[in-house]
């Protein structure tokens, strides 16, 4: 247990209201920073996780385009389906909401308002990417080329990923959009632009001082970014996002907040909506202002640039903390991140996931055929923590049937069913042998090091330490046997307790990873009242639309530690914990991505 309780902010990255989500974008932000919540809830911490569908920008024209719909009812559509599948995976959001509240704009325009007061904004004429054939700008990122530093042959307009160096779409060789293979015109237009180059010494000092805190790939990626930082444009000629809050500029109908500005602010807007929804309108300042809090954002490899260097560049020139100087905007100073906790990337049967080739699997439809759970222990335990990970649907068959059936849902089930079958309730354990002291002390030791793996997000170890309890207890019974003892009832009692215990302990330590099976052994173990918190989908109305936000109450009876079970509390027999798949789903997946 924390020796004394901290707020933790959890900050996940907003998913693009263009599309469902596959498996792959949720096992880099969704399932490992719901993980690391649930834990911190457990060991006292005060914990707000916040998030949203991200909805501005040509992505979504493009999308509205396609399907001969409107921005905002593709923006609707997704937003629905992204948060009742979040909600389905079991993410226990304080507040998931939308970039497109009214809420958010002015939090968006206060930012942006602050940065230019301190001298961190500036106008300039600039080369913009155009569609000849639509006539709208092409975003950065629609463009793709060939590298000029590298010589990467897919570079995107605002950055190589394999140089990882910032880009200008003009500066690729050979460019072309991503959204029809057309070459596009550059035509002058005035922007603005962030100075990033005047936070290149802050920002070289705050990371050098996360040495030893981040995972390496995120400092060392984010360290070698600094000598290449120049100016950034943070506004575009579209007509879908948040206006430009300028006299002269607010009024202009194609003028508007860049969308990767506005949807890290989301980050801060999403936390004030939910203070504003909780009552207590200051309540985020708990978690933005308070120098003991600590921040942490989750998201993939593919977005650290944006969470390392230009959101803490967006925090110090609002705070007037960079090189001009300036004073602190209305918000007041706000906390910097206290780790950028990334993933790498998924990859599925070898390929990389890609909707227009099939090869992808959307969250919804994983979870019509498997269990949740069993999507979030596979992440967990061999999802892309620290490298590109490859799914095969043979690995998750032989995780689900081996691991979560056969050994943890074994040990509770058959724990649970003789205890139940010979005495209906929890035996009282009487002397104990050594055998049953170690078992014993080894349980209430984990606690230790997986909740130390768990905090510094260490997400395979803790599970894997965890799932060695599990293996020992599996153990300890196949060595006992108490079916086999006729003669002696009181060392059944004692060996049987001693398993409930354990399970009741096993079942603590991997209530982050598996929520809702953690909620079915509290059940059958004779708890009462909510164990752990799941998330629920509210309709709220703004603007005479309704849509749904993820919220939920996470207070239950879950603590990080080892609680003694009581003797007498009486049991029924379990029902089965986890489905056994028949080994048929690997081919019929694999023709489904048309293998």
């Amino acid at each position: 247990m924390s020796q004394q309780s901290q707020h933790i902010l959890t900050a996940v990255a907003w998913p693009y209201a263009n599309g469902p989500r596959h498996i792959g974008h949720v096992s880099g932000f969704g399932v490992p920073s719901d993980v690391f919540s649930r834990y911190q809830r457990m060991a006292g911490n005060k914990v707000l996780m916040v998030s949203g569908t991200d909805e501005h920008g040509t992505p979504i024209q493009v999308q509205a385009d396609k399907e001969g719909l409107g921005v905002r009812e593709v923006a609707d559509r997704y937003n629905r389906v992204i948060a009742e599948d979040l909600t389905a995976l079991g993410l226990s959001y304080d507040l998931f909401t939308r970039t497109t509240t009214e809420n958010h704009y002015a939090v968006a325009q206060e930012i942006f308002k602050g940065l230019h007061a301190n001298g961190y904004i500036f106008p300039k004429t600039t080369m913009g990417a155009i569609s000849p054939s639509t006539g709208r700008t092409l975003p950065d990122r629609y463009i793709e080329g060939t590298c000029p530093i590298c010589s990467y042959d897919g570079a995107r307009g605002d950055q190589c990923d394999n140089c990882g160096n910032q880009l200008d779409p003009i500066e690729l060789v050979n460019p072309v959009s991503r959204i029809n293979g057309e070459t596009p015109v550059f035509v002058e237009t005035e922007h603005f632009m962030l100075d990033l180059p005047a936070f290149a010494e802050v920002l070289g000092t705050w990371l050098q001082s996360k040495q030893g805190e981040w995972r390496p790939n995120v400092l060392k990626f984010s360290l070698n970014l600094l000598g290449d930082l120049h100016p950034r444009a943070i506004t575009r000629d579209l007509d879908w996002g948040v206006p430009i809050p300028l006299e002269g500029w607010s009024d202009q109908a194609n003028k508007r907040l860049y969308v990767w500005f506005d949807a890290v602010i989301g980050y801060l807007s999403a936390s004030i909506e939910w203070a504003r929804r909780s009552g207590d309108p200051d309540a985020w300042r708990q978690w933005w202002q308070n120098p003991e809090a600590r921040g942490y954002y989750f998201m993939g490899k593919d977005n650290i640039v944006f969470h390392s260097e230009i959101w803490p560049a967006l925090l110090l020139g609002y705070n007037g903390q960079g090189a001009r100087g300036g004073t602190a905007g209305p918000l007041g100073a706000l906390n910097l991140p206290s780790e950028v906790v990334s993933s790498e990337f998924l990859t599925m049967e070898g390929r990389k996931f890609s909707s227009s080739r099939q090869v992808v699997i959307y969250v919804r439809d994983f979870l019509e055929r498997y269990d949740a759970d069993a999507l979030r222990y596979y992440i967990a335990v061999a999802g892309p923590e620290n490298q590109d990970t490859d799914f095969t649907w043979s690995e998750f068959l032989n995780r689900n049937n081996g691991e979560l059936v056969a050994a943890w849902g074994n040990l509770v089930n058959r724990s649970i069913s003789m205890a139940a079958k010979n005495f209906g309730a929890v035996p009282e354990a009487g002397e104990l042998t050594d055998a049953d002291r170690a078992l014993l002390a080894r349980s209430r030791a984990a606690f230790a090091p997986v909740g130390a793996e768990l905090n510094r997000s260490r997400f395979k170890n803790a599970v894997t330490e965890a799932f060695d309890v599990v293996r020992d207890a599996n153990r300890y019974l196949a060595e006992q046997e108490p079916w086999k003892i006729k003669d002696d009832p009181e060392r059944v009692k004692s060996i049987l307790h001693v398993a409930l215990q354990v399970v009741d302990d096993a079942k603590t330590l991997l209530t982050p990873f598996l929520p809702n099976s953690s909620n079915k052994i509290h059940a059958m173990l004779g708890g009462t009242g909510l164990w752990s918190g799941m998330p629920e989908l509210q309709e709220v109305e703004e603007g005479g639309r309704s849509y749904p936000v993820i919220t939920g109450s996470y207070e239950g009876g879950a603590r990080w530690e080892s609680t003694p079970i009581r003797p007498g509390t009486p049991l029924a027999p379990p029902t089965p914990l986890f489905r056994k798949l028949d080994p048929k789903i690997v081919d019929e997946e694999l023709a489904r991505l048309g293998e």
